[in-house]
């Protein structure tokens, strides 16, 4: 064979294994579509304090494992004691007012049936007198005594009805549905509350990461000083639309971690995202802005889908690791071998990069 049909040959073999490659490509693109632009995430809490003060004792060190509950640190709780007595106080203050004002009450009544038996008095002799003007047995003067000591006697009636009216709405309802002891009793319960927010923790269990936070630096409400890193696991993988249209939930996923490799662990598709950024519009009170390019051939959009393993991990790895995705939708009985031959080839090149 002469060197020209040896090279003719060749390149023959080549186009033959570059068209075997491309329709390789097409297929599995679709139907074991495989992606190295994957990610374990880890959910990150920042830590904030609900109250502004000192920090009197850091409890954890960077690092450090934690339990959902664990004290994280400490604040300076003087403030919140002294704020606790004080509501104390304000219950037994309203406690003392209501038990004031029931004994004020018990006397109004008792003042208001003074005045009726007094009214009553006063009416029989207002008539009486009535009945002895019109035989003239009396003056029209002592008639007169008698009717503004009659009309005197109901005024007082109705000044002690109001003075009962008056404290009853003061006291309000008794016993633990009393206002005043309400307010005073959600006063107490709120310093205790705050007493209590002096302890930070652990709102779930996690590994403390990046600590600055010393003791005698002043905190501020709501502004985040640590972070705790969860245990629990989130793998994204972004793959390109058109790799994804055979993709369901439940669909069988096997993931490569760049920090394990040879290892390969299985898994299930159990989310896809919405859309991505680029496919959200403000109500900014802007015109549209439509990007422009230059290139005959655009970049493909890619979308997120989510994988949780079927096992868990020996070994939590850090959030952010890198990973590759090998997904099997469907049900192609070509797809599995040729899918195991692509993520075990994956898993070994693992070893070089």
């Amino acid at each position: 064979m002469t060197p020209d049909q040896r090279f003719t040959r060749w390149v023959r073999v080549a186009l033959a294994a570059f068209a075997l490659l491309f329709v390789y490509f097409l297929i599995a693109d679709s139907f074991m579509p495989i992606t190295p632009e994957a990610r374990i995430l880890r959910p990150v809490t920042r830590i904030a304090p609900e109250l502004s003060a000192p920090v009197s004792e850091v409890v954890v060190r960077d690092h450090q494992q934690v339990a959902k509950g664990d004290v994280l640190f400490r604040l300076k709780a003087d403030p919140f004691e002294i704020a606790v007595a004080d509501a104390e106080l304000k219950v037994e203050q309203a406690e003392q007012e209501n038990a004031r004002l029931n004994a004020e009450l018990a006397a109004a009544r008792a003042a208001l049936a003074a005045a009726q038996a007094t009214a009553r008095e006063r009416s029989g002799e207002r008539q009486r007198a009535e009945s002895l003007i019109g035989r003239q047995s009396i003056s029209r003067q002592q008639y007169e005594q008698q009717v503004a000591a009659a009309n005197t006697a109901e005024a007082d009636v109705r000044a002690a009805e109001a003075q009962i009216t008056s404290l009853e709405v003061q006291l309000g309802e008794e016993g633990d549905a009393n206002l005043r002891l309400r307010q005073a009793r959600n006063a107490l319960e709120k310093a205790r509350l705050d007493l209590a927010r002096t302890e930070v923790r652990a709102f779930e269990a996690g590994q403390v990461t990046n600590l600055q936070l010393l003791p005698g630096d002043y905190v501020q409400a709501g502004q985040p000083v640590m972070a705790l890193v969860s245990d629990t696991l989130d793998i994204v993988a972004d793959f390109r639309e058109k790799s994804l249209r055979h993709v369901r939930l439940g669909d069988e996923a096997k993931v490569i971690l760049d920090a394990l490799p040879g290892h390969i662990f299985e898994g299930r598709v159990t989310a896809l995202d919405a859309g991505v950024r680029e496919g959200q519009i403000g109500a900014d009170g802007q015109l549209a802005d439509i990007p422009t390019s230059d290139r005959w051939v655009r970049d493909a959009q890619r979308l997120r889908l989510h994988v949780a393993l079927d096992a868990p991990l020996a070994a939590m790895p850090p959030s952010g690791a890198r990973a590759s995705v090998q997904l099997l939708p469907g049900e192609h009985p070509l797809a599995h071998p040729f899918a195991w031959l692509q993520v075990h080839l994956i898993s070994w090149l693992h070893y070089v990069y």
